[in-house]
């Protein structure tokens, strides 16, 4: 893997960068198509001590990408390469349920054993369903019901536009909006 380390507001020291590599080269071995994948990696320290990871990894047909907010600049390292392993084996097993029956699989990736698809396949399971008219209205009425209604996101038809959207709350607090098209 080619790594691309950068800092805001802290220097990448050898040691750090060195622990980095450790442990995102432990996904190399789900890099089986592409061995020489590009990593970047970008460290950030906030005045509060909080330290924030984010990891972007583009292949082929996906973008990996985690970020961790943590006090330990080590434990957020090790919490997100958990957190692309588990995004890795999500697509797996999405992309061996597409291909299950066929002779070949081409330019997949790394394929993974039937005991890693079966646990993934048990996560997948839907447990309720839901169905609702939309409500048209503006962004901000949707994230007054969203926030009545303790939910971290909230769907509705925007009034101005007649399409489907859905704000959510960031992990930072604020909200975001999604506007389909």
């Amino acid at each position: 893997m080619n790594y691309n380390i950068r800092g805001e507001n802290i220097e990448v020291t050898p040691a750090i960068r060195e622990y980095v590599e450790k442990k995102v080269s432990k996904l190399d071995r789900y890099f089986t198509e592409s061995p020489n994948a590009s990593v970047s990696v970008n460290l950030k320290v906030y005045q509060d001590k909080k330290s924030k990871v984010e990891i972007t990894i583009p292949m082929k047909n996906l973008v990996l990408r985690a970020e961790e907010l943590h006090e330990d600049m080590y434990a957020a390292i090790d919490l997100i390469t958990d957190k692309l392993e588990r995004q890795i084996r999500k697509h797996k097993t999405k992309v061996n349920r597409k291909f299950r029956g066929q002779d070949s699989i081409k330019d997949v990736g790394p394929i993974f054993t039937e005991d890693d698809v079966l646990s993934e396949e048990e996560d997948l399971e839907v447990v309720r369903t839901k169905s609702f008219n939309l409500k048209p209205m503006d962004s901000e009425e949707a994230i007054l019901q969203m926030n009545l209604l303790g939910h971290s996101f909230y769907v509705f038809q925007n009034a101005d536009t007649n399409s489907t959207n859905v704000v959510y709350k960031r992990k930072d607090g604020r909200y975001g909006l999604i506007e389909a098209q």
